[in-house]
């Protein structure tokens, strides 16, 4: 079981920045990619950006050039910075890790933290 607690989120006005964080704990040595979705009210939940447990990253074209995903595997920590934010990034923001196990894969989230972006 892998856990994952976020921070970071809250109100700001648009052109402005926030930093996410989340937290893993349990077994982290069973995860791989970790990643941040956002799901705007009446919208599909969507990936944000991911990052793989080398580095490599993954960005959604809308956030390409404003936000940077990283990580500090020493921390078991994903980090999301949020720059430039526009109104259209409203949303709950989950953090996902992929766990490997000897069946497959499995996926967790955590609870979802408000990101508000006022105009």
């Amino acid at each position: 079981q892998v856990q994952l607690v976020e921070s970071g989120g809250g109100l700001v006005q648009a052109g402005g920045s926030l930093r996410l964080s989340c937290a893993a704990s349990g077994s982290v040595s069973t995860i791989n990619t970790m990643g941040w979705y956002r799901q705007a009210p009446g919208k599909q939940r969507e990936l944000v950006a991911d990052i793989s447990s080398g580095g490599s990253t993954n960005y959604a074209d809308s956030v390409k050039g404003r936000f940077t995903i990283s990580r500090d595997n020493a921390k078991n920590t994903v980090y999301l910075q949020m720059n430039s934010l526009k109104p259209e990034d409203t949303a709950v923001y989950y953090c996902n890790a992929h766990s490997a196990v000897s069946y497959g894969t499995l996926r967790y989230w955590g609870q979802g933290t408000q990101v508000t972006v006022s105009s």
